[in-house]
C-alpha cells in the first residue's frame, strides 16, 4: 500500500496505452473524461499523426483548444491540421492562448488563420496583439463574465447562466455601470446564495482592485501579487472593462519576470532559451562581457600599480582571492536584497538611505567576524604550516584580515547604493548593476587588499 502511494501513476503512459488498446471510440471518449488536458498534452508528442488525428476526432474542437494551451509549441501539432481545422481550435481558446499560438506561426499562415475566424474572436485577438509585451494588456484575457447593475438577483443569475456558456471564467462577476464604465465586482459565491428580494448592489465590491491595459507587467506585478483574486479587472483610460488578469496570467508573469532578472544579473539582454540560436545567445550575452572586459583590464592595471608591494612581500598574492572572493559575495547579497526592495515604487529617500545604512552595518560586521578568523587562521597557517617567524606571520594576518573588514563594508555599500542610482536615473537595475558589481568589487579588493598591505606592512611595519 505504501508503495502504491509514492508511485505516482504515469498518466502519459496511460494514455498512450488506452489509444492503442484497440478501444473503440465511444469507449475512448468516455475514458479520456478522467484525464486532465495538460496530461493529454503531454501524451501528443508520444503519439504518431494517425493517432493525433483519432484524438482530435473523439474529443472534439472546444476540448482540443483546451488542451493546445497546455502546449509550448502547439503550432507543431496544428500543422498536421487544415487551414479550417486548425483556425476553429484556435477560435476556441481564450484569446491570450490565441495570440501566443499565432505569434509562433508565419505571417502569411497567421493571416489565413484569422480569416477563418469569427469577427468576435478576430476582434480580442487583434485587441490583444495591440499591446506591447511588456504591457498588462497583452496578458489580459477577453474570458470574462460582466452583467448590468441594474439587475435583480434572478436576472443577474440568468445573465451568468447565459454568458457561461462562452465565458468559464465565472468564480468572479463584474459589475458595470449605466454608462458602460467598470462598477465592481461580485464573487460567485455571494450571487448564488444570496435571496431574490435582496437588492444586487448590497452584493457588489465598488472598491475592487484593477490594473490599466497601458501599465507595464513590471510596475504592476507587485500589486497583483498582493490581492488573492481569481481574475482582477483590466480597464482603459474610460474605465471600460477590456478584460481580466487571471491568476494563472499572474504566475506565468512572475515566472517570467523572475527569469528575465535572472538573466540580467548575468549579464543577458533576456532569458536564454534552449531553442535559442546561437548567434542570438551570443547577442544576448556579448555587450556586458566587452564591457567587464575592459573594468577586468582596470582591475590588472590597478594590479600592476602595487607590483613593488607584491615583489617585496610575494606571500601576499596567496591571499587575494579570499579577499576578492568575499568582497564579490558581500556585494552579491546587498545587491540581490537591494532590486527585492526596489521593486516597491513607494519607496522614499529616507527609506533608501535607512537601506544603506542598513547594509552596511551588516557588511562590517560580517567584515568583522570574518577578519578576526582570517587573521587567528592566517597567521597560525604561516606560523606552524609554513614555519614563519610569528611576528611575521600575524602581520600578514592582520592585513588579511583588516582587508577583509575594509573590502565587504565597501562592497555592502556599493551592493546597495549603485542600483539605487541606477534606478534613480531610469536603468534598469538588474541588468546595470548585476554584472557591473562583480568586477567594481574585485576592484575594490584589489585596491583595499594591497593598499592597506603598502601602508601597514611596508611603510608602518618595515617588513620588506
Amino acid at each position: 500500500m505504501e508503495n502504491e502511494i509514492l508511485n505516482e501513476p504515469d498518466y502519459v503512459c496511460e494514455l498512450v496505452g488506452l489509444l492503442r488498446s484497440g478501444a473503440s471510440r465511444e469507449e475512448l471518449a468516455q475514458e479520456l473524461t478522467n484525464y486532465h488536458d495538460n496530461d493529454i498534452a503531454s501524451a501528443l508528442d508520444e503519439l504518431d499523426a494517425r493517432e493525433r488525428s483519432l484524438l482530435y476526432q473523439i474529443l472534439g474542437d472546444e476540448r482540443v483548444s483546451e488542451i493546445f494551451a497546455y502546449l509550448d509549441n502547439p503550432g507543431k501539432y496544428l500543422g498536421e491540421l487544415g487551414i479550417e481545422k486548425a483556425a476553429d481550435i484556435i477560435e476556441n481558446m481564450d484569446a491570450d492562448d490565441a495570440v501566443d499560438v499565432l505569434e509562433e506561426m508565419e505571417e502569411e499562415v497567421r493571416n489565413r488563420l484569422l480569416d477563418e475566424m469569427d469577427e468576435e474572436s478576430k476582434e480580442d485577438i487583434n485587441l490583444i496583439r495591440s499591446y506591447g509585451e511588456d504591457e498588462i494588456g497583452s496578458r489580459m484575457t477577453t474570458n470574462f463574465i460582466e452583467i448590468d447593475r441594474s439587475l435583480t438577483i434572478k436576472q443577474a443569475m440568468r445573465s451568468l447562466i447565459a454568458q457561461a456558456e462562452e465565458n468559464d471564467n465565472i468564480s468572479t462577476i463584474f459589475v458595470k455601470d449605466d454608462d458602460g464604465t467598470f462598477y465592481g465586482a461580485i464573487d460567485l459565491k455571494d450571487l448564488i446564495v444570496a435571496r431574490n428580494y435582496m437588492d444586487l448592489e448590497s452584493l457588489i465590491t465598488q472598491s475592487f482592485p484593477y490594473v490599466r491595459d497601458h501599465e507595464t507587467v513590471e510596475d504592476c506585478i507587485e500589486r497583483l501579487k498582493d490581492y488573492a483574486e481569481d481574475s482582477i479587472p483590466v480597464l482603459d483610460d474610460g474605465n471600460m472593462l477590456l478584460g481580466v488578469i487571471t491568476a494563472q496570467d499572474i504566475v506565468e508573469a512572475v515566472d517570467e519576470e523572475m527569469g528575465d532578472d535572472y538573466a540580467k544579473l548575468a549579464g543577458m539582454t533576456g532569458e536564454a532559451e534552449l531553442e535559442e540560436p546561437v548567434v542570438e545567445s551570443i547577442r544576448k550575452r556579448l555587450p556586458w562581457l566587452l564591457i567587464l572586459l575592459a573594468l577586468g583590464m582596470c582591475v590588472s592595471t590597478v594590479i600592476s600599480v602595487f607590483e613593488p608591494v607584491i615583489a617585496q612581500l610575494a606571500i601576499i598574492v596567496s591571499f587575494q582571492s579570499v579577499v576578492l572572493d568575499m568582497a564579490g559575495n558581500v556585494g552579491t547579497q546587498s545587491l540581490a536584497v537591494t532590486i527585492r526592495f526596489l521593486m516597491d515604487e513607494e519607496l522614499g529617500a529616507k527609506q533608501k538611505l535607512a537601506m544603506v545604512f542598513k547594509e552596511m552595518r551588516i557588511g562590517f560586521s560580517n567584515g568583522l567576524i570574518l577578519g578576526v578568523l582570517s587573521f587567528v587562521f592566517v597567521g597560525i597557517y604561516l606560523c606552524l604550516l609554513l614555519g614563519s617567524p610569528a611576528q611575521y606571520s600575524f602581520a600578514i594576518s592582520i592585513c588579511v584580515g583588516f582587508a577583509l573588514l575594509v573590502a565587504m563594508t565597501i562592497s555592502s555599500i556599493v551592493g546597495t547604493a549603485v542600483p539605487m542610482f541606477f534606478k534613480k536615473i531610469h536603468i534598469d537595475p538588474a541588468v546595470a548593476s548585476g554584472p557591473l558589481i562583480t568586477t567594481v568589487n574585485d576592484l575594490i579588493g584589489v585596491v583595499t587588499y594591497y593598499g592597506v598591505a603598502w601602508v601597514l606592512l611596508l611603510n608602518v611595519l618595515n617588513l620588506a
